[in-house]
């Protein structure tokens, strides 16, 4: 089966078994398309659930999300391993997401530094992506007085990230400023 079939099949015990969204952050833009041509193929599913990308910066995914120009090039490298790219994958298919949501660098590493006092362990940069976009989404539903449920990925581990994403010195070489993520991390531990 595929990763699709996979992550429906496991949702099937949850309280709301069809999420209303799935978040997957963009790498090549394959397992995004796989997802969602899977959410658009079962009728079943795509009456209820949507998928929505996760691009962090220095990424061309949303923009040609938002522009159609499958010509957009940036020169600067992301700073997210595995995700984000500087040209348009054409395994990247904008036609099967119903939402793009751009994710600061600060937000996805401070992400991961609120989920390893949540979980115990350590995550990677794309997991931030992808748990920072899941918990917008989820904010949004809980404004709106929405029941349901967000699923996303933990997709890769942190171990490798030692001397960076969990190293304050990196970080703020990088310029980046992780306190208003976490505080709003934290807001939403207590809401």
């Amino acid at each position: 089966n595929n990763i699709a079939e996979s992550l429906f099949s496991q949702l099937a015990m949850e309280a709301h078994a069809l999420p209303d969204w799935v978040v997957m952050s963009a790498g090549t833009g394959g397992t995004s398309a796989t997802i969602g041509r899977f959410i658009r193929y079962r009728c079943d599913i795509a009456a209820k659930t949507s998928l929505c990308v996760a691009d962090p910066e220095n990424s061309v995914f949303y923009d040609h999300y938002e522009t159609g120009d499958p010509d957009i090039r940036i020169g600067t490298k992301s700073r997210i391993e595995g995700i984000g790219r500087p040209r348009v994958e054409a395994s990247f298919q904008p036609d099967v997401i119903d939402r793009m949501m751009r994710v600061p660098d600060a937000a996805s590493i401070a992400t991961i530094h609120w989920l390893q006092d949540i979980l115990g362990r350590r995550c990677g940069g794309s997991t931030g992506t992808n748990v920072w976009a899941a918990l917008t989404l989820l904010r949004e539903m809980r404004a709106a007085g929405q029941a349901g449920s967000v699923a996303t990925l933990i997709c890769d581990g942190g171990e490798r990230y030692l001397d960076t994403y969990y190293d304050d010195a990196w970080i703020a070489s990088q310029g980046l400023d992780l306190m208003p993520y976490l505080v709003s991390l934290q807001e939403f531990t207590r809401d």
